[in-house]
């Protein structure tokens, strides 16, 4: 005889594997430190490599001006005026990317919860099956 109950739960846990559980189980191999941390690195280096392409086409597209004007450009202002700005953006982009991972990383630890808690919601009703457990001893576990 078929139980309906362990079909359903199994079925939810099989799409949960299939969708979400497979980056969400990656990531709960994860300290939500060193989480953070890699999402951090990750936007540093994005930021840095973005920020030096669009640097590079703005050279390239006033280079005419730039090579006329090379003796009387003022450097050092130059050089201030661009470090700010990627000092600022740097900031913010990575702020704005370890709260982008830190919202990911407690949503993934949720929806792991609730995927253990299934996971022992199965495990009851196999060891009901099995004649293990009194029959309704796993009522503490369901939703």
């Amino acid at each position: 005889m078929v139980n309906h109950r362990k079909v359903r739960l199994m079925t939810r846990l099989a799409i949960y594997e299939k969708n979400d559980g497979k980056e969400d189980i990656a990531l709960s191999k994860f300290y939500r430190s060193d989480y953070l941390r890699l999402a951090a690195l990750r936007a540093v280096v994005a930021f840095t490599v973005g920020f030096a392409l669009v640097l590079l086409i703005i050279i390239l597209y006033h280079a005419e001006y730039l090579i006329r004007e090379a003796v009387k450009l003022d450097y050092q202002a130059l050089f201030v005026k661009y470090a700010a700005a990627y000092i600022i953006g740097l900031t913010v982009y990575c702020s704005a990317c370890i709260i982008g991972a830190l919202c990911k990383y407690r949503t993934s630890r949720r929806k792991l919860a609730k995927y253990f808690r299934m996971l022992r919601r199965l495990r009851s009703i196999y060891r009901e099956e099995a004649g293990e457990l009194p029959q309704g001893e796993e009522t503490e576990i369901n939703d």
